[in-house]
């Protein structure tokens, strides 16, 4: 197994690396991956210290540094000692900057600034986090999204993810033996949508569920015929209202709420 010391360097948070890094190291098998995460560097003194680290543990650096003179520092300090060092963004920047006819502001931590769409972004989680669950059913008229299916179909994580996107995301768990509050069938603001998965996923998940509390793991919470019932009157539900139905049996979080978004804007576009 290949081992690695990824030192990722930044002027701000140092979010938007990892998740470079995240999606980058995804595609590689067997690797053994030490990171190390240096945020906030927008001084020279700052970056002296980081790099007597990078130099006891020498591998690959990543950064996004605005300031020209930091940077240049780093990489001129890098190449000296023999340690390769990328600058995550350039590409993109340098493409942009050829497409719009401008350059790129020098401002660290510019995608984090306080402003409209920041505040929007927290609006959406105190809100879709108040309205997890079922509860607060009364206003999910001011809901954007409001995603309805059984137990453990990634209602609430999918919520939460979507909310981090700026979306007002309420969740309703469709139960047979309780039936949902009539107001669900009259929105007119939110897009809903159905959740469903595979029956026999379904009952792993749930099972393991049980077992994490533990709690007895075998009830007609795991029944095969209870599931498969349930499943099939969510999927009634979601066909007599012609809700747009997503299966999140093989799907990631954010890959069910890309395809969410993506209902949202075509959406969107056929009311404009």
């Amino acid at each position: 197994m290949n081992r690695l010391h990824l030192h990722l360097l930044s002027d701000s948070t140092g979010e938007t690396l990892e998740m470079i890094a995240k999606a980058c190291l995804s595609q590689f098998d067997e690797v053994e991956t030490i990171k190390h995460f240096w945020p906030m560097v927008r001084s020279e003194g700052h970056l002296d210290r980081v790099l007597e680290d990078i130099e006891r543990r020498p591998g690959l650096v990543l950064f996004t540094l605005a300031n020209a003179d930091i940077r240049r520092e780093l990489e001129q300090k890098c190449r000296r000692k023999g340690i390769p060092a990328v600058s995550a963004l350039d590409p993109v920047i340098d493409a942009l900057t050829v497409a719009l006819g401008q350059r790129a502001k020098a401002r660290p931590g510019r995608q984090h600034a306080l402003d409209e769409a920041y505040f929007a972004r927290v609006d959406a989680i105190q809100f879709t986090i108040a309205h997890d669950d079922g509860i607060g059913w009364e206003n999910w008229e001011e809901a954007d999204v409001v995603l309805a299916g059984v137990s453990r179909t990634s209602k609430t994580p999918t919520s939460i993810y979507l909310a981090n996107k700026g979306y007002k995301v309420a969740n309703i768990p469709i139960v047979p033996q309780s039936p949902p509050p009539p107001a669900l069938f009259s929105l007119t603001h939110p897009l809903v949508v159905g959740l469903t998965t595979n029956p026999d996923r379904l009952i792993q998940i749930r099972r393991n569920r049980l077992l994490s509390l533990n709690q007895a793991p075998e009830t007609d919470y795991v029944d095969e015929d209870s599931v498969a019932a349930e499943l099939a009157y969510a999927r009634r539900m979601f066909a007599d209202q012609d809700w747009p139905v997503i299966d999140v049996t093989r799907r990631s979080i954010e890959e069910t709420a890309f395809a969410i978004v993506k209902l949202a804007n075509e959406r969107i576009e056929l009311a404009s």
